[in-house]
């Protein structure tokens, strides 16, 4: 993904970081920050992580949404003034698992100092801050990332911002303990926009059969397809395995044996799925907390996804697990049969509204 152009990237603030982290205003040295998280190009972002094949859970796009609900009434119409910035090193992607980096750097106003806040956007899993004069910062969670609002007092705490309206203020802080996130600076959300339109597929919560026929093609399985964030943004392992359990579809199946009522099942099943998820505030299985720090409880709705091994919800089958695309999944063989089935819907009906208590 591109980043801010360099005209952007070479302002100079009147914000300087000190050795502490913290911003002193109106000194006479230029305010760079160094960069954390996640880095694409090397220019005008937040550093670089180095990408490992992981087991924990990793926000999906009902985590993301649920944190910019949550946090619209605290941002949206706010001025941003940036408090503190650390720390400053992270690792970096093609250096080593221990590498770090420290730079390039970015400034105060590229970190938003200084901006009202329009609107909060997303497309899948990454998160947009928009100010009224365009800029815009580009927000992935990633492991363990957290956007908070309020007092924090966490370890890990990358970078803090007052949102001020009036005479009220509201700290909101990034955090990223396992550093596997990020934020990026862009001139402007229609070159966010841009970008998105060019690397991420259609947004998983609004996907339609025509776009998830595009996108789930070739003769790799679907399971690996709904992962693939160019074809379908949003969904990751556990959004994927419980869609296609819904929809009656062995996730190990190629892309080119699906029929079309296949297709026009899963969307809805994917729609269905992560609606369902976002309405429950997200699956907290382990660092997942909306802004204002309320757990989700859509794992409790969970029907295959990390029950490996036990009774399927809806027939009392066996769960299976296997590894595909480098993820644990977890299936039905009897709800999702490899084979096509001449009345698909009769499963799939069976476990939809059952959940685990």
């Amino acid at each position: 993904m591109a980043t801010a152009g360099e005209g952007d990237h070479h302002l100079v603030d009147d914000a300087v970081l000190a050795d502490d982290g913290a911003v002193h205003r109106g000194a006479q040295a230029p305010g760079r920050f160094p960069c954390i998280g996640r880095r694409t190009d090397g220019r005008g972002c937040i550093g670089s992580v180095h990408r490992r094949s992981i087991v924990l859970p990793l926000p999906e796009l009902p985590e993301i949404e649920v944190v910019r609900q949550s946090l619209r009434p605290v941002l949206e119409g706010a001025s941003m003034r940036v408090v503190r910035v650390g720390p400053h090193d992270m690792r970096a992607r093609g250096r080593g698992r221990n590498a770090r980096v420290r730079g390039p750097w970015m400034t105060a106003r590229q970190l938003l100092d200084g901006a009202r806040i329009d609107r909060l956007e997303r497309c899948g899993k990454q998160l947009a801050i928009v100010a009224r004069d365009g800029r815009t910062l580009v927000v992935q969670l990633g492991m363990s990332g957290q956007l908070i609002a309020g007092d924090c007092d966490a370890t890990h705490r990358h970078v803090t911002w007052d949102a001020v309206r009036g005479r009220s203020r509201v700290p909101v802080t990034f955090r990223d303990p396992r550093r596997f996130g990020g934020l990026s600076s862009w001139p402007t959300f229609d070159a966010v926009r841009q970008a998105w339109d060019d690397e991420l597929g259609p947004d998983a919560l609004d996907i339609d059969p025509g776009h998830l026929r595009t996108a789930l093609t070739g003769r790799r399985s679907v399971k690996a397809a709904l992962l693939d964030q160019r074809a379908v943004a949003g969904v990751g392992n556990i959004y994927a395995d419980e869609s296609l359990h819904r929809a009656g579809i062995d996730p190990r199946m190629r892309c080119t044996r699906l029929r079309d009522h296949d297709i026009e099942v899963l969307a809805r099943e994917i729609r269905h799925v992560l609606g369902r998820a976002v309405v429950r505030g997200g699956s907290t299985l382990r660092d997942h907390r909306s802004a204002i720090g309320s757990r989700g409880d859509a794992q409790q709705e969970h029907a295959v996804y990390g029950r490996g091994g036990l009774p399927c919800l809806g027939c009392g089958s066996a769960i299976r697990t296997c590894r595909l695309a480098g993820r644990t999944t977890s299936w039905c063989p009897a709800c999702q049969p490899l084979v096509h089935r001449q009345s698909p819907g009769n499963v799939r009906t069976s476990v939809r509204h059952r959940s685990r208590h």
